[in-house]
């Protein structure tokens, strides 16, 4: 056991050490993780990574990203050829209990939908028997599709490939009937399309996909630093904390915000980083709204309302537990 605990403390001191944090993140999925004209990385997922970096350096930018299709993401994240693994990824008892992994939270609560032309005149999954489906491998999504189809007694045809942007432009070009994916990939694809108005996602989701970082299992002080930096965000929104006011919240009587600021109390120290830690992470990167509604949200390409990721406070499920 004791080397188990050496192990544990480890990584953290590690990536100290080499001065920044190597970042495992999709090939390109728009508003999630995607270069940008400039070649910088950039998305939601990106900007969790970030938000470990401004915990950790007190700067957001000290991340290396390497991007990682479906198939290689997990031996990625095994070997240590990365830190961390932001790239929508599903929680799944297979994955936590089997593949020596540790998902660290849940940043985005998904379900799988499918997408078609609208001149198909579907209006409902469960007319799509004898339909081809695009696929990617090495997903929830091929046991989920298998699942639904044979629950409803259909058959399909699977058109399979390993990368998101190989199904984008295999369906854009009519090599499959239906694409098949989370609903959050679907709109970040649908965005991507010639003709995008042309494309409509069925109304069915049949699965949970509740997508979060992973880390190697049994990194227990690396994994408290991932798992508190998404609570940051969390209850930075809770708390009415922006990257804009979060400067002058530091003369708050609120209790609460001056603990989760670092103005009182020791919780950096406790987990091993400054104790403005939080605060770098708010005032650096944004609560968890910021990087929803700068990268995803309605008004971004992707138009995707808040829906189950809102707050409990608001008939959602981000919660986090409090910092205290």
């Amino acid at each position: 056991m004791a080397f188990v605990g050496t192990a544990q403390a480890g990584l953290l001191d590690d990536v100290k050490a080499k001065g920044f944090i190597q970042c495992g993140v999709n090939t390109g999925l728009t508003g999630f993780s995607a270069p940008n004209d400039q070649g910088k990385w950039e998305g939601f997922d990106v900007d969790f990574c970030r938000a470990i970096s401004a915990a950790v350096f007190g700067d957001p930018d000290k991340v290396k990203y390497t991007p990682l299709t479906s198939k290689e993401r997990f031996t990625a994240v095994q070997s240590g050829e990365v830190d961390v693994l932001s790239r929508n990824t599903t929680w799944t008892f297979t994955r936590d209990v089997n593949l020596g992994l540790e998902f660290i939270g849940v940043n985005y609560y998904d379900g799988q939908g499918f997408m078609i032309r609208k001149n198909m005149g579907i209006k409902s999954a469960k007319e799509l028997d004898g339909a081809s489906v695009c696929i990617q491998t090495g997903t929830t999504t091929e046991l989920n599709l298998a699942d639904y189809f044979r629950t409803h007694n259909m058959k399909f045809t699977s058109v399979v490939f390993e990368k998101a942007d190989e199904i984008r432009t295999a369906y854009d070009a009519g090599r499959c009937d239906v694409y098949t994916t989370d609903r959050s990939g679907l709109a970040a694809q649908r965005s991507l399309l010639k003709a995008p108005d042309e494309h409509l996602v069925l109304p069915e989701v049949i699965s949970k996909e509740p997508l979060g970082p992973v880390i190697r299992h049994g990194q227990s002080e690396w994994g408290d630093v991932a798992r508190w930096s998404l609570y940051a965000l969390i209850v930075g929104e809770e708390l009415g904390l922006t990257s804009a006011n979060v400067d002058s919240m530091k003369t708050s009587t609120n209790p609460e915000i001056l603990r989760f600021l670092g103005v009182e109390g020791e919780l950096g120290t406790q987990l091993g980083v400054s104790n403005d830690w939080a605060y770098n992470i708010i005032k650096q990167v944004g609560n968890y709204s910021e990087i929803y509604e700068r990268h995803v949200g309605i008004d971004t390409p992707l138009k995707l309302e808040r829906g189950i990721n809102a707050l409990w406070t608001a008939g959602g499920l981000m919660y986090a537990p409090p910092f205290r």
